[in-house]
């Protein structure tokens, strides 16, 4: 039997144990006889036979890199970017070298924080791209000013506006906002600012500036645009 049709008879019988739950890829590693199973950004292992899971990294000992992780910021990169940045509330440089997006709450005290910094992230090239994550749900007030910012106007002046504690015309309009909070929850977000770099690394929390450029192999000030 071709091994293709191995991995669709252990699909089949995994599926059929998990209920409704799907298996998005699984394929071979490096370790014989053990299968990597991939749910939407979730990785986990299991056995030829179907009858055991493992859940955790794999490490490739010899050149000292966590195969799961780099396989899983892969995963998030590219649902992050299947979100497109139409449904997204961007704020883009005049040359992109590097790009940000960031799960946010418009009442949260270090996202306010964080948006105080995008004027230095743009300086230097990087593009901030805003998912919104209203922490408190969807029955909450922060969700409908994150709604009346997406159906504000002018979206980059609203958020601005909000994150600040100012007034915002409670409008609302057909939006992106509960895909967002799927998105992020699908990802592991459990707080608020969550940033996702460009090469899927997830970073929680309040990061200042520059520290966040040395992250992404930038610096600030006047040369940064220029710089190789």
């Amino acid at each position: 039997m071709a091994v293709g049709d191995d991995l669709d008879a252990l699909k089949k019988r995994l599926e059929e144990r998990f209920g409704d739950l799907r298996i998005h890829e699984l394929k071979p590693t490096p370790v014989p006889g053990v299968y990597e199973m991939v749910f939407g950004t979730r990785i986990a292992f299991v056995t030829a036979d179907g009858n055991y899971m493992i859940t955790g990294n794999l490490i490739d000992l010899e050149n000292r890199r966590n195969l799961t992780n780099e396989h899983r910021a892969q995963l998030i990169s590219r649902a992050v970017n299947a979100m497109g940045d139409s449904r997204m509330i961007v704020f883009a440089p005049k040359q992109t070298r590097r790009t940000v997006t960031v799960f946010t709450d418009v009442d949260c005290p270090y996202c306010a924080k964080f948006h105080q910094d995008v004027p230095v992230l743009s300086r230097a090239g990087v593009k901030v791209r805003y998912l919104l994550f209203p922490r408190t749900g969807k029955a909450s007030e922060s969700y409908k000013r994150a709604v009346a910012v997406w159906c504000a106007k002018d979206r980059n002046k609203a958020i601005g506006v909000a994150k600040s504690g100012g007034k915002l015309e409670m409008r609302t309009c057909t939006n992106p906002v509960d895909d967002h909070m799927v998105l992020g929850e699908d990802i592991g977000v459990t707080g608020t600012p969550s940033m996702i770099l460009d090469d899927g690394r997830m970073v929680p929390g309040y990061v200042p500036a520059r520290e966040l450029l040395a992250l992404l192999g930038l610096k600030d000030g006047p040369e940064a645009a220029t710089a190789q």
